[in-house]
């Protein structure tokens, strides 16, 4: 999320391209049949139009070192099947969510937690997520299945969301109330392209779906949690770690 070094493509690359590609061919060798790989849905690109959603046969349309960097990654890995016969499975998650989650998801439960007004009521977008228990779910499902083997598959909890209705849940679930006001969303683009966050304001605004209909149909897989309950066990993680802290900072007074 802050790139500091001088060439972060090159930074992503040794571990997304090389490290990776270093342990398949040591897997290999091993003799293991089978490897997963957790790629990203970044490698289809940032966003989808109304209407449209991601799937496995767009054309790649990497924006970003790191997206570059998994797109590599996934091209290596098909290489490494080709000479050695190893099987391999790329997964492609968008935003993953659960207990412990870090970054941008972070600082929204944050925010809501503190009840800070948020501009975002007119924002009328969709975005696809899943939920840690449903991807580690998929996973099983894509390293032990016999059909998995070569392929590439979108994975999500299959309800997508917009952006002031995922605040509102996380509201709902923290037991205090989600304050959205309005504002129309190409003053939010402006505030974010003078604020040097247009990328940030971007994931908040834009609309990214996922067509997760090929691995339901080659594996039977279906996830195991709906996006309330995900929601509902990452709040959940948080008041607990609230609960905790605040008990250690009484012992220590």
């Amino acid at each position: 999320m802050h790139d500091t070094s001088a060439d972060p493509l090159e930074e992503f690359r040794k571990v997304n391209l090389h490290s990776t590609t270093n342990l398949a061919r040591q897997a290999a060798q091993a003799g293991v049949k089978r490897l997963v790989y957790v790629s990203s849905i970044k490698v289809n690109g940032e966003e989808t139009r109304e209407g449209q959603k991601f799937s496995e046969t767009d054309p790649p349309a990497p924006q970003d070192p790191y997206a570059i960097s998994k797109w590599e990654a996934e091209q290596a890995l098909h290489r490494v099947a080709g000479e050695t016969g190893l099987e391999v499975v790329i997964v492609r998650p968008p935003l993953v969510y659960g207990p412990g989650v870090k970054g941008n998801f972070a600082q929204m439960l944050n925010v809501v937690a503190k009840g800070i007004p948020l501009p975002f009521a007119s924002v009328r977008n969709l975005r696809s997520l899943i939920y840690v228990g449903n991807l580690a779910d998929a996973l099983i499902a894509c390293a032990i299945h016999p059909a998995a083997a070569g392929q590439t598959y979108l994975v999500c909890d299959g309800e997508d969301v917009s952006t002031p209705d995922l605040l509102r849940q996380l509201a709902t679930g923290m037991g205090v109330l989600a304050r959205l006001l309005p504002c129309p969303p190409a003053l939010l683009r402006l505030a974010g392209k003078l604020t040097g966050k247009s990328h940030q304001m971007g994931r908040l605004l834009d609309s990214l779906q996922v067509d997760g209909g090929k691995i339901r149909r080659d594996l039977g897989w279906r996830p195991p949690y709906t996006l309330r309950e995900g929601l509902q066990n990452t709040v959940a993680s948080v008041r607990r770690i609230d609960v905790v802290k605040r008990n250690s900072d009484e012992r220590r007074k």
